[in-house]
């Protein structure tokens, strides 16, 4: 689980509610049409701009960001030191009977095992890491996209609402539940908009040069084992991927 997702969410909502409450009529803020107005209308120009299978993969990998457990490229270094330690006690084809849940591992154990040349090996790289991006760039287009429509939503919830105060000029009770839908729906996008939105769409670009980088130490790696699988020297050339404070060799 990422905690600095989770705690800056807590926090976030945290302090807009408790300075909602401290100031008094918390109540006033809860307004259904304007919440209507905002996220259906943020959703719907989404559906319109994207397909709907794309969006679907786009929330399930904002879920992913809480429940996946972060590997850091140490870890991923000393994953490769394993393998390599495999491969010098039980020969490369060892590495074919290897069981992992990762794809792009696998695949690689597979290289290894079949004693690919490193040309190989480089180009499997370049098109996983080309590959990879593209599939995280439009992930995260969909939230900066919705990230841009929620504020102008909230423009348009405004407008509904002066609107509708204009119209009831003559019925001073009609004028307050327009005005606050005027002025609700602009918090309203501002909120999900710079909140939610832009902040998943910076993790997930985070998240994408982590795992480019973890793509580089395993290819890297897998050079390293074909040319001397030697599990000391294969950590001692990916550990510098590692900043010196977080390297940990491990057997």
């Amino acid at each position: 689980m990422d905690i600095a997702t989770l705690f800056g969410l807590i926090i976030g909502f945290s302090l807009l509610i408790g300075a909602i409450i401290l100031g008094g009529q918390y109540n006033v803020f809860l307004n259904i049409p304007g919440l209507m107005i905002v996220i259906g209308g943020t959703f719907a120009s989404a559906c319109i701009t994207f397909p709907v299978s794309d969006i679907y993969n786009a929330i399930k990998a904002a879920f992913k960001i809480f429940v996946t457990k972060k590997l850091s490229a140490n870890d991923v270094v000393n994953l490769m030191v394993k393998i390599a330690d495999i491969s010098r006690r039980e020969g490369l084809l060892a590495l074919e009977n290897i069981e992992t849940d990762n794809n792009i591992l696998k695949k690689t154990c597979q290289l290894i095992a079949d004693n690919a040349d490193n040309e190989l090996i480089e180009e499997t790289l370049h098109i996983e890491i080309a590959s990879l991006k593209q599939r995280h760039y439009l992930i995260q287009d969909i939230f900066r996209t919705m990230a841009n429509y929620a504020p102008a939503f909230g423009m348009v919830g405004t407008l509904i609402g002066l609107v509708q105060m204009l119209a009831s000029l003559k019925d001073p009770e009609a004028i307050g539940p327009a005005m606050a839908v005027a002025i609700l729906t602009t918090f309203y996008g501002s909120v999900l908009s710079n909140l939610i939105f832009l902040p998943i769409a910076g993790k997930l670009k985070s998240r994408t040069r982590e795992e480019v980088l973890h793509l580089q130490i395993i290819f890297e790696g897998a050079k390293c084992i074909l040319q001397n699988n030697n599990p000391r020297f294969v950590y001692e050339k990916l550990s510098s991927f590692v900043p010196p404070k977080e390297r940990k060799y491990e057997r």
